[in-house]
């Protein structure tokens, strides 16, 4: 077995804006493992907001490709390395060798749901958005939002788009004493769930009222680890194959968080059609499905999945 690594550049065809950042590109890492004839493929896309670079993620990886060449399995990586990107795309090339090695035939669901992003705007360019991603088919729309014009900008898309279920991430722009009031206003405006409103690790607050809407943790929830922070604060857990580490830690902690009576959300970072494949398996666990990170992209992998009509298909 051998494995490599190496980084890739993908234009975004506009600009995404969230509360934290605005970006142009989106900045990969690929992981290819090749033995018996067959290549497995991975990709994760590093965060800045959990310290990690492409530099980073490729100097994680480098050091164990003579142990994936000694056999490293998925196992064994998951005390390699830590939960992140890096874990991610080596666990997700190592998952795609083994499912060609076995000569397995895809069998799972042939589309999946998947809401649309909006990116932060002012009011009335959020609602024009809406409505363009209401023509074209989605059904559900993912609203970013920072710390300013809430209530304007959700009252002008529900405004533009009576009829959509929307929902809101805050990406842990607000704060606690406005929380209470910024529920109860999301849910009066029919809002379907509010993801990840506080920062993580100072998210405490969740847990001293009543959600008139479910509350989703993103930044909070990485792994089975911190299942036991996040319960009595949050009521759905966005999974994220880049935060879990890949799709071995990804479907435990479906697992454990399923039993523990969380909801889940699948989601995504900006990427290729490569990493929503790589997390189609979880697909039909979750009752939210933001899998839209491609259609930012000016251009996708070839043989892109097709996403059209609020759904992702396979082929």
């Amino acid at each position: 077995m051998q494995a490599r690594c190496f980084a890739e550049r993908w234009p975004l065809r506009t600009a995404f804006a969230i509360s934290r950042d605005v970006r142009t590109e989106a900045q990969l890492v690929v992981v290819e493992v090749r033995g018996e004839g067959v290549v497995g493929i991975g990709e994760c896309t590093p965060y800045a907001r959990y310290g990690e670079s492409v530099a980073s993620v490729m100097q994680q990886l480098r050091p164990l490709f003579a142990e994936v060449a000694a056999g490293l399995d998925r196992t064994l990586l998951q005390s390699r390395l830590p939960a992140g990107a890096a874990r991610n795309a080596l666990d997700c090339a190592l998952a795609d060798w083994e499912f060609k090695c076995r000569g397995a035939v895809f069998t799972g669901p042939e589309s999946l749901p998947s809401m649309q992003t909006l990116v932060i705007d002012d009011p009335a360019a959020m609602a024009v958005a809406a409505r363009n991603a209401i023509a074209q088919g989605a059904d559900t729309l993912k609203l970013k939002l920072d710390d300013q014009q809430v209530y304007q900008r959700v009252a002008a898309v529900r405004a533009a788009v009576p009829a959509a279920q929307l929902v809101i991430d805050a990406n842990e722009a607000w704060r606690a004493d406005t929380l209470v009031d910024r529920c109860s206003q999301l849910e009066e405006l029919g809002v379907a769930m509010l993801e990840q409103p506080l920062p993580a690790g100072d998210d405490e607050f969740l847990g001293t009222f009543p959600h008139p809407l479910p509350i989703c943790a993103d930044e909070s929830c990485h792994s089975r680890e911190d299942l036991p922070h996040l319960l009595g604060r949050y009521e759905i857990l966005n999974i994220k194959l880049d935060k879990t580490g890949g799709i071995t830690e990804a479907r435990a902690l479906a697992e454990e968080a399923e039993a523990q009576g969380f909801q889940l959300m699948l989601g995504c970072m900006l990427c290729t059609s490569r990493a929503i494949r790589a997390a189609w398996p979880l697909g039909e666990r979750a009752c939210f499905l933001d899998l839209d990170g491609p259609t930012w992209l000016a251009k996708d992998v070839e043989f892109p999945l097709r996403f059209g009509a609020g759904r992702v298909y396979w082929s």
